[in-house]
């Protein structure tokens, strides 16, 4: 897996930012590093490991295992990723219920701007799916997760997907990139005031963002009744990424009839991750899983 060193520091409008240097990759047991693109992706602007976008592949236990996976977009504003508590720990607790995870380090600003963080996303997505008999997933029961800035990455894959390109020469470009649902964490979902977090929004289009860009990516105006069955998590007192954001993502998901659950919580941080250490904000992996299972998808 990926190592990294991370350092704290404050930043306008956020709790705590953390900057991640890439080290060299290692081989874990259990665990295997997969570049998206072996040859160096589309678009690189060089050839470090911050250009180089990858899944960590964490399989549960043969004898526990269902055939289900989901692709992990970790948060960090779209400058950085929260790999262990929005990540590893994530990748754990999906094995634990005998589901694959794949951890995915997408590129990131301000090196990196859309559609280069939703392109690494989509072809995570493609990668698993032509890769789901070696996963031992169902190519149809493949998911994404998504924290913070990569709840709008994750959103965005839900939102804006095709079903593949049949003439492309790399077979990978021909599989759809269309995840079959959607776990949102305090995402990061419209990027229009006034519930747009702006770290985010810089990050991701730039100082001087094309407002039909930022239409586009307002991911509560791109639901269709083709988006994806969709669970949300997010506290009421989150001052990080306001609650509203959830909220317009799921009144647009039921005004287009798209199955969906969301839970608020009154109080808690953003960015708490799975919250084992909060007495009530722990029992949301609880309502995930149940959710998980009245789907089908933990059998």
């Amino acid at each position: 897996m990926n190592r990294c060193r991370a350092a704290a520091r404050p930043v306008a409008g956020c709790f705590l930012l953390l900057t991640i240097t890439w080290l060299p990759a290692s081989r874990a047991a259990g665990q295997k590093v997969e570049w998206l693109w072996p040859s160096g992706a589309p678009g690189a602007l060089g050839s470090g490991e911050e250009d180089r976008p990858s899944l960590t592949v964490y399989l549960p236990k043969a004898a526990e295992a269902v055939p289900t996976g989901v692709v992990i977009c970790p948060g960090g504003g779209y400058q950085a990723l929260a790999m262990d508590h929005e990540g590893r720990q994530i990748a754990a607790w999906l094995n634990s219920l005998g589901v694959a995870a794949l951890v995915l380090k997408y590129r990131l600003g301000p090196r990196y701007h859309h559609p280069i963080e939703m392109e690494d996303g989509q072809r995570a997505v493609r990668w698993a799916r032509y890769h789901a008999a070696d996963l031992g997933i169902d190519p149809h029961r493949l998911g994404v997760w998504g924290f913070s800035a990569g709840g709008h990455l994750a959103s965005t894959l839900g939102t804006h997907f095709d079903a593949g390109h049949p003439d492309a020469p790399d077979p990978i470009d021909r599989v759809s990139c269309r995840p079959d649902f959607m776990i949102l964490a305090y995402p990061v979902i419209s990027l229009s005031p006034p519930y747009v977090h702006e770290g985010s929004l810089h990050n991701l289009l730039g100082d001087h963002p094309d407002p039909k860009s930022v239409q586009e990516l307002s991911n509560e105006l791109q639901v269709t009744p083709d988006t994806p069955p969709t669970f949300l998590f997010h506290t009421g007192s989150d001052s990080v990424v306001p609650v509203e954001n959830s909220v317009l993502f799921f009144l647009a998901l039921k005004k287009n009839r798209v199955p969906a659950e969301m839970h608020i919580f009154e109080r808690g941080p953003h960015g708490v991750g799975l919250a084992p250490a909060d007495a009530t904000l722990s029992l949301w992996p609880t309502l995930l899983a149940n959710w998980l299972r009245a789907r089908g998808l933990l059998r």
